[in-house]
């Protein structure tokens, strides 16, 4: 991995797999009566954004966006099946996707404090912006637990 992609790479990754994650999820939520998917949706949008933008910057360098691997996947949509089927209230809703927030906030604050200083400006902006997005995200997902 190049050392000044790294920061640009893990927005793909993270991006991907939110994206991925929060698409299951409207899926299962498709004909049920939440109030949480319009937040979701909003969620969704922000994680596509971003993966687009991430795969961008990474295709204009000719460096090939990794893909989210087929068990990752796997794992990640029966997971959010077990957690829907066993309780698909608001909070409950609510509290998996504040998880995996969490985790990504976290992990992107990490990156962004300990990013080389040959890390692209404009690379080093897009993860500000990653982390504000999951930041906010998080306060959306709180107003229904």
């Amino acid at each position: 991995m190049n050392k000044q992609c790294e920061l640009i790479e893990k927005i793909y990754k993270d991006a991907s797999m939110g994206r991925f994650s929060t698409e299951k999820l409207l899926g299962i939520l498709k004909d049920k009566d939440d109030n949480i998917i319009g937040g979701v949706e909003e969620i969704f949008k922000g994680y596509s954004c971003f993966e687009e933008k991430a795969k961008e910057s990474l295709l204009s360098r000719d460096i090939p966006p990794e893909k989210v691997g087929n068990m990752t996947k796997m794992m990640s949509s029966m997971g959010i099946f077990k957690e829907v089927l066993t309780d698909n209230s608001d909070s409950a809703i609510a509290d998996l996707l504040i998880q995996g927030l969490l985790m990504g906030e976290v992990e992107m604050k990490k990156r962004i404090e300990n990013a080389s200083d040959d890390v692209n400006k404009d690379d080093f902006d897009l993860a500000k912006d990653f982390l504000k997005f999951q930041k906010k995200s998080h306060k959306i997902m709180e107003k229904y637990l």
